[in-house]
Formats: structure tokens, sequence, C-alpha cells
């Protein structure tokens, strides 16, 4: 775990609206993170890296304080009843240990809510898979980071060599320097601190964005005004309810969630984004809206365009070093019935490149803020009004390039799961090692038949590899 990492002792704007979202059972923000090593890890080594793990990042011993006034996000504090047993589990996998049955026991661990009243995390061993490997499942919330943020947090679990490594001592955490419990008197001080600051601090931006922008509307008063109007429309378009799927087959929505998953080489889906001057988060997204194509046109109901969400990871500068949330959840319509994928490819790279273009990613933080005060009720069914439409999530996440071990095991395969969050179905490439990782995740009620559409995703993934 790179030390450079800031841990504030209150939630950001935008991981408290996550953790606010946990009102509505639909738009629970659960990330699961799954490693296959390819033997059992040493007991004893293991325990010493999660003492590690625990050690180096606090938010795995802290727990959310709520603001009583609702002045200010939730607050980090250290869980006082810390007990590593119980988020630390070992179970066996039924069945004859195959993906299938890692998923199956998978999939309830990731719909399960949290105990708010702990640290936000759970763990498992899970033994009995076949070739005697063993699978590492990481359960984490969606408020304590992304999964940028989950890359960085589980460094601590792994190493770069199966070797072990020399006993050096690791330097004790200094609790002194943690957030701990507060009274009611202290607590409320403290959030209307808070919320002085935020106000001054937002207000000072504001002011010098000002000042500079009426510079300019002195020298180019016409381009001041339509860049003020596109800021505004921006953001319009960030928060536009969506009244219902653009898909006319997946249209349901439940609780539940159904786990699919398969590898490929890297190399493989690079070469054909580079024919068309992409880059692999297009040839990517291609796959996955041709598999969407073909899926649609196999029950007969084809369709033009469907509803995407995809994180854009805004990391930069010094703010990129603090933990936590650092994504814009992008909403927008990607063509789905273009059949050439070259085609689709350079379509996709001018609707990719708008969207990361958007002025509204410039103020998120700021939007963020303004809705984290709105009532909760109010703020739940505002994203839910943005959300439960959406038809799918993609989001490519870039991992290891190198192999890794977790005490004296490799790790074979990862795979990460995004939530729904409303959606029908979350495609979540994770890269390691010089594969690619498709981790897929559907709601039952709306792919009724998840393994008929792993198979239309092949297809689109054939489609791409095509090109060049």
């Amino acid at each position: 775990m790179s030390q450079s990492v800031r841990y504030g002792d209150r939630m950001s704007p935008s991981d408290a609206l996550l953790w606010t979202n946990e009102l509505d059972p639909m738009l629970r923000s659960t990330i699961l993170s799954v490693m296959i090593l390819e033997k059992p890890p040493e007991p004893a080594r293991f325990e010493r890296l999660l003492a590690r793990a625990m050690d180096r990042v606090p938010r795995l011993r802290q727990r959310v304080a709520l603001d009583p006034l609702g002045a200010a996000p939730p607050r980090w504090e250290r869980d006082p009843h810390f007990d590593p047993a119980y988020h630390v589990r070992r179970v066996r996998v039924a069945g004859d240990g195959r993906l299938r049955d890692l998923l199956d026991l998978a999939q309830p661990i990731a719909m399960q809510a949290f105990d708010k009243d702990r640290p936000l995390w759970e763990l498992y061993e899970v033994s009995g898979l076949e070739g005697d490997r063993t699978a590492i499942l990481i359960k984490l919330h969606h408020a304590v980071t992304d999964g940028v943020g989950l890359v960085r947090m589980t460094a601590s679990l792994v190493e770069r060599s199966a070797e072990r490594p020399p006993d050096r001592p690791e330097p004790a955490p200094s609790l002194l320097e943690e957030p701990g419990a507060r009274g009611a008197f202290r607590e409320a001080l403290s959030a209307l601190r808070y919320r002085a600051g935020d106000n001054l601090e937002r207000t000072a931006r504001v002011a010098g964005a000002l000042g500079a922008g009426a510079l300019r509307a002195l020298r180019d008063p016409l381009g001041t005004a339509r860049d003020a109007g596109g800021a505004a429309l921006s953001v319009a378009r960030m928060l536009r309810p969506v009244a219902e799927p653009l898909s006319p087959l997946m249209r349901e929505r439940s609780t539940g969630v159904h786990f699919d998953a398969f590898a490929m080489p890297l190399d493989e889906l690079k070469r054909p984004a580079k024919t068309v001057g992409g880059t692999l988060n297009v040839a990517f997204v291609a796959a996955v809206t041709g598999g969407l194509r073909i899926y649609h046109e196999h029950h007969g109901r084809p369709v033009a365009e469907l509803r995407m969400t995809m994180p854009i990871n805004v990391r930069a500068g010094e703010a990129g070093k603090r933990a936590g949330n650092q994504f814009a959840p992008a909403r927008f319509a990607v063509p789905v019935a273009i059949s050439d994928p070259a085609a689709r490819m350079r379509r996709l790279c001018e609707v990719l490149a708008k969207q990361r273009a958007e002025p509204a990613l410039g103020v998120l933080d700021d939007v963020a803020a303004v809705l984290s005060r709105l009532p909760r009720t109010v703020s739940v069914g505002l994203f839910g009004s943005m959300l439960k439409s959406i038809d799918f999530v993609t989001s490519n996440v870039p991992g290891p390039p190198f192999p890794v071990w977790s005490s004296g095991a490799r790790v074979e395969e990862m795979f990460g799961y995004g939530p729904l969050s409303g959606a029908a179905l979350n495609v979540t490439l994770f890269s390691y090692d010089g594969r690619l990782h498709f981790a897929i995740a559907t709601d039952p009620a709306a792919v009724r038949d998840p393994d008929v559409f792993v198979e239309c995703l092949r297809l689109g993934i054939e489609e791409v590899l095509s090109v060049g």
C-alpha cells in the first residue's frame, strides 16, 4: 500500500452519496474482488499479510459515524470493538470446486448488506477448488473506495515473489492519529467547523473562477457565455432523470445478482483497438455492445441504442492521492445496431471522447456536495431516477501488469465485480499479468438466461477480434 495515499477523517461528498443510497436496496453498492491462487497460501504468512494490511490501511479498522445534525458528511472513526475474526472468514466451496461453484458461493455474499456498526469489508478464504487451488474473496463497500482504489488497498495482500520476505518489524499504527468516537457536543462542533470550512473553500474556488471568468468575459463575452451555458447543460445532463430503459428486453429489476467470468490474452483485444486508432477501452465497449446487439437479436428484439454508465477516473495531481472514490459516473447512449465492428469502434471513439470532455467532470465534487445536503430520501429518490433505467455498466480497471503472489501462492486469475446499482448488467474488465478478466454481473430479473448472454458477449468479442 502506497504510503502517499491520504486518509481524511470524513467521507467526501461523492463517498457520502454512495453511502446514502443504501436506503434503497436496489442501489446498494458493493464491490467484490476474486483472486484465484494456484495453491493454498501459507497460513502464518497469510496472517502476517492480513495484519500488515490492517495496519497500513486505516479504513479496514474504521467504521462510519453519522453526523447527528446533518451538517457534514459521515465521519470515519476507529472501531473500538474491532475484531479481525469477524471480517476474515474461511469456507469451503461446494460441488466439484469449479469456477461455477465458486461464483455460486460468491453471489449471496455480494448481495448481503454490511453491518453498519463495523468496518465495511469482509475477506473470505475459500478452499476446495479443483486442482487444490484457493480463492480469496474481498468484499468492500463502494463508499470506501472505487475499483482503482481497491487495487491500491489490496497491494498489502500480495507480493512480487514466491520467496519468503525477510522478517522486518512492521511499524505499529498510531491509533492516536486516527479519529475515535466523539461525544455528541464535540461531534456537533466538528460538523459545524467542517461545514463552515467547506463553504469557505468552495466559495473561494467559485470566486476565483468568477474572477478569471470576468477577465475573460471582457475579452470574449460571447465565448464566455457559451462556456457557462455549456457547463450548466453538462451538469443538467449528468443529473437528468431517466424514465425507462432503452432496451425493450432487459426491463425488470430486482435485488439479485448472477456472476459469470472468463479470461483472454490482453494483446488480442489491443490489436483491433490500434487498428482503428482507439484504446483498449474502446475495443472493450465495442465488444460488450456487439454482444448486446447479438443478445437482443437472438430474442427478436433488436435495438439501435442502449444507455450505458461508465465510471471515468478523475484522479489527478495531489487530489489523486486522496483515498476514496474519484470517478465520474458518466451516463450516455451508445450505438448498438452497428454490425461492422470497425465502424462501431470508430463511432465509440467519438462518443467516449465527447463524454471525457464533459464540463461537468470538473465540478463533480461541488455537485456532489450540493446533492449530499438534500434530505436523504430526496437524494436517494433522485439517484434512483437516474440509475434504475440504465441498461448496462462497463468498467475498465487496470491491475498489475506482472505476476503477484500471496503468501507463497501465485495469483492465477483476478476478477472484479462492480455493483449493478439499478442497471440490468455490469461488465468489469480487469487486466492482470497480460490477461483480461471479464467479470459479468447480471440482474436475474433483467437477464433471465445469463448463459445465453455470456455466449453472445463472446461472439461480440470475436467480432472485434476480426478487425485488422
